[in-house]
């Protein structure tokens, strides 16, 4: 019941952290005589597109209007803004795993963050807050909004291992088929589309890296001491994340490269042997245009030899350039 009085005021989720690592859902219209004790958090997910999650915003939540304009803008990057008393903006990416979406095209979640109050703002479904509701539903989710935030960076973080891999298998098969077989064409249309995800995402990723660096360097007094240690792993992750893209992204222009050269050298060696040809024939030619003219005196016109001759000079032409050749290491 409380899902579908949520839905109409844009509210997708509402959740009373109780310190313990379990949340109970709220109604929307609980929230103006909800009272928290010093245990508890409120994270409050609301659906960016929907009208009244504007006017809650802007009306009710108690933030200034630059706070509500930076949550509402359209686009946004990665970024962390620290706020008066404490707070901070956070804007984050994730995966974008909904069907027949593009997985780097990566969804945006804007949060809001307060000792203890939390609220997202999203406009397309995220796998990462439904992990994390299904983690407090069972009772081993985060205990403070500081371990929300943190949990919420976890699983978006997460999301971008599978996907990386994906790619890296992508270019391991073209690269083995590549080597084991020297006929075979690499398929330029996936690999052109493999390093056009690969920046794609080292678009979002990178900034996102740097966020997390800020939040190991610059803790906040309400976050508990052991956090940074997990910022900084999160750090470290992206690090490794952003250092496989760019290796990806090398592989897929070496397998290209690669397959340029060997279509360079072949067309080298057509165009050697057409070569090698031409010399061949080029001075027969010659000699047969030449005793081809209409005119008079022609050497052995009137000999019934004649052609004869002919037929063993230029084969005697082709002895003597072939020997040639073979002398100067041409053929």
């Amino acid at each position: 019941m409380h899902e579908e009085d949520n839905a109409q005021w844009g509210l997708v989720h509402a959740f009373v952290l109780d310190g313990k690592g379990g949340a109970r859902p709220i109604a929307r219209k609980q929230l103006d005589e909800l009272e928290l004790t010093p245990e508890q958090s409120l994270w409050l997910h609301w659906d960016r597109s929907h009208p009244q999650t504007h006017a809650w915003l802007r009306n009710s939540s108690g933030l200034n209007a630059f706070s509500c304009d930076l949550l509402l803008e359209e686009n946004t990057r990665p970024r962390l803004l620290p706020l008066p008393n404490d707070e901070l903006l956070l804007f984050l990416r994730g995966v974008n795993l909904n069907p027949g979406a593009e997985p780097e095209d990566m969804v945006s979640v804007r949060i809001f963050a307060a000792p203890q109050r939390v609220i997202s703002l999203r406009l397309r479904p995220l796998r990462a807050t439904e992990e994390l509701i299904a983690e407090l539903e069972e009772g081993g989710g985060p205990k403070t909004s500081s371990e929300l935030i943190l949990y919420l960076a976890q699983h978006l973080t997460g999301k971008v291992d599978g996907l990386v891999s994906e790619l890296s298998e992508q270019v391991d098969a073209q690269e083995e088929q590549v080597d084991a077989d020297e006929r075979y064409t690499p398929e330029h249309g996936q690999m052109l589309h493999v390093r056009r995800r690969a920046a794609g995402l080292r678009r979002f990723l990178a900034p996102q890296r740097d966020i997390y660096g800020q939040l190991t360097r610059n803790k906040l007094p309400w976050f508990a001491d052991d956090e940074s240690d997990y910022w900084n792993e999160l750090n470290n992750r992206l690090t490794r994340y952003l250092e496989e893209l760019e290796l990806i992204r090398e592989r897929v222009g070496l397998v290209l490269e690669s397959e340029h050269r060997r279509m360079s050298e072949r067309m080298n060696r057509i165009m050697y042997r057409f070569g090698i040809i031409t010399g061949v024939f080029l001075p027969m030619t010659f000699l047969t245009g030449l005793l081809g003219i209409n005119v008079g005196g022609i050497p052995g016109s009137e000999s019934p030899y004649g052609f004869l001759v002919a037929c063993l000079m230029s084969a005697g032409v082709a002895l003597a350039q072939w020997l040639l050749f073979r002398r100067l290491r041409w053929v």
